[in-house]
């Protein structure tokens, strides 16, 4: 019997029946049962991971030998007054000069005392020298912007050639144009973005919705929040776990997510109303992602809300999206209850060909692991797959990578808490916060290897935003993590497994340049392993917590020595197929034409 979960919970409602989490899985013939991911033979499985200890890895923070000495001020240190000092800022992962080499964009906060003349935090752009360590070239590029930031993404929003730069504020979002030799230009006003009132804007990607070649922009929002008239701690009391903590968002206004579209000619155009998405419940919107859940070649998008269902904006094709995030089994947890979503990332952590949702979560809960099983149905196999065992971590920036290049998608979680207030109770795990490593172990499970990884998962921070890539282009990725009150980390991947790999650039000439929401296919035999490995992952700006990763699509290959196959399906529907293709290498894949350059790495 196919389960359909809409006419499951159709049914649901017109008798109007109460059951349990357990009870409702029992009526389906689920209890008790150990279901092997769907399309995975034992063969293909492998051998049991647990036996394959030492890891073959260790991250280490290399944050201040590399140079990146700029301090993130983000609110109170010890105490908050109000909710809009705990959230914290993003990163970028971000070649903004287009030499190869990822750069890192540190998006900056402030305080609510503000600043001296002179000595306001503003946001950093640190250019990779290549050996390692980066330069501050925050000045001469004209990012030096200050504010209350906190998002950022990329994409090339004029089809230029070069990634435009996006940073969401409380209050005035900015557009930055990549003028293409290493300056920027605000064009904000310019492209219709400024906004009429404060508002208060999180999480951002460009996405070309509407397919016509030219990246819009969608934006969430957190709280319509008003300082002037915003309750205190002391008005309630807000109290967690009886210390008095910031209010909200609870109580609160929320605010509601913005789509522009690009108008072609360097302008946007505000469409939320027309698109259905103010339509919807949506609010207390974060972690933005975008992905094409249904492969119908239409881009959607998943929205993290915080202490409400999360929403995932289906594409109707005609330029206007519906929310079906809670028929479609990914807007609340296993017992039907909203969860405070934070950050959110896609992966197809079990070979289906479906991009799966894993989500980040507050304190007493457990992070989300969505499995996609097609047709807009996901089940929630957090549980199942092993990431239940750990409720006491304030999830932030998220991400699935294959930090062996084994071949299969691992799960990373930046952990620390929201109130630095909790430094008061012992209950807790502190307000820096030590991350969390699930290694897939092959068979639709998770192996939590977060103290086996070395010192940069282990030590506890301050996190928030965490963007993945491989700034050092030795083929394993690394993740650049902006902390509050705090020097950000790069965590540097140190692997000795001598797996393979392959990098995807796209360049897109009928779709927008940046190729974002083309969707990569990569098939390999992996020796000792029965069928070709099979994986897919997308071009996707935004994601995690309010950050960007690299790019350049990565996979892991094991230890095969050739790409059997590599297939691109463009946003302009365009198909491009490419066979027996070397290892070990970025290829930067031009639509319609196939591979213009190949960058291959002396190897450390």
């Amino acid at each position: 019997m196919q389960f359909d979960r809409r006419n499951f919970l159709k049914s649901l409602s017109r008798t109007a029946l109460v059951l349990s989490f357990e009870q409702i899985f029992g009526s389906l013939g689920l209890r008790g049962q150990n279901v092997p991911a769907q399309g995975m033979s034992n063969s293909q499985a492998g051998p049991a991971r647990e036996a394959l200890n030492p890891l073959g890895i260790t991250f280490i923070d290399v944050a201040r030998q590399a140079g990146l000495n700029a301090k993130t001020i983000f609110g109170g240190m010890k105490k908050n007054k109000y909710l809009l000092e705990t959230t914290g800022c993003g990163v970028a992962f971000y070649d903004y000069d287009n030499d190869g080499w990822l750069d890192i964009f540190l998006v900056n906060g402030w305080r609510l005392e503000g600043f001296p003349k002179g000595e306001e935090p503003t946001c950093h752009l640190f250019k990779n020298n290549r050996d390692g360590t980066f330069t501050d070239v925050t000045i001469r590029a004209g990012l030096a912007r200050s504010g209350w930031g906190q998002g950022v993404c990329v994409g090339d929003y004029d089809n230029d050639g070069f990634e435009d730069l996006f940073i969401s504020y409380y209050g005035q979002n900015a557009l930055y144009h990549n003028n293409g030799d290493g300056t920027f230009s605000d064009v904000t006003a310019k492209a219709g973005l400024t906004q009429k009132a404060t508002r208060w804007s999180t999480g951002c990607a460009f996405v070309d919705y509407d397919h016509d070649g030219y990246l819009d922009l969608f934006v969430a929002n957190y709280i319509d929040l008003d300082l002037k008239t915003a309750p205190v701690p002391e008005s309630g009391p807000c109290l967690y776990k009886g210390v008095m903590v910031a209010c909200g968002p609870p109580g609160l206004n929320g605010g509601k997510d913005i789509l522009y579209h690009n108008n072609g000619d360097g302008t946007f155009t505000d469409v939320s109303e027309r698109s259905g998405i103010t339509k919807t419940a949506s609010t207390y919107g974060l972690g933005v992602l975008t992905a094409d859940f249904d492969e119908d070649g239409w881009p959607d998008i998943y929205v993290a809300n915080d202490s409400t269902a999360s929403a995932l904006f289906h594409n109707l094709k005609n330029g206007c999206f519906e929310d079906i995030a809670v028929a479609a089994g990914a807007a609340l947890s296993p017992d039907g209850k909203p969860q405070a979503g934070m950050g959110v990332a896609a992966g197809d952590y079990d070979h289906d060909g479906h991009l799966d949702i894993v989500k980040t979560n507050f304190a007493g809960d457990t992070h989300s692991l969505y499995r996609n099983l097609g047709n807009d149905n996901f089940d929630d196999t957090t549980f199942q797959a092993g990431l239940g065992l750990n409720t006491k971590y304030l999830g932030w920036g998220c991400g699935f990578f294959d930090m062996d290049n084994d071949g299969w998608l691992d799960i990373l979680v930046c952990n620390g808490h929201v109130y630095p207030e909790v430094e008061q109770l012992r209950t807790e795990a502190a307000y820096a916060q030590r991350k969390l490593l699930y290694r897939n172990l092959r068979n639709g499970h998770f192996d939590d290897v977060s103290m086996q990884a070395g010192p940069g998962i282990s030590t506890p921070a301050p996190a928030r935003g965490a963007a993945f890539g491989d700034f050092d282009n030795d083929g394993d990725i690394d993740i650049v993590v902006n902390c509050v009150n705090n020097l950000p980390q790069l965590i540097r991947c140190d692997s000795s497994t001598g797996n393979h790999w392959i990098k995807v650039r796209t360049i897109g000439t009928k779709s927008n340049r940046s190729g974002i929401g083309a969707r990569i296919k990569c098939v390999a035999r992996i020796p000792g392993v029965e069928k070709p490995i099979e994986q897919v992952d997308e071009v996707r700006s935004g994601g995690s917590y309010f950050s960007q990763n690299d790019l350049r699509v990565h996979f892991g290959l094991g230890k095969a020595a050739k790409v059997d196959l590599l297939q691109v399906r463009w946003p302009s529907g365009q198909l491009d197929e490419l066979k027996d293709l070397d290892v070990d290498r970025v290829i930067h894949l031009k639509e319609g034409q196939g591979i213009v350059k190949a960058d291959v790495f002396k190897k450390k």
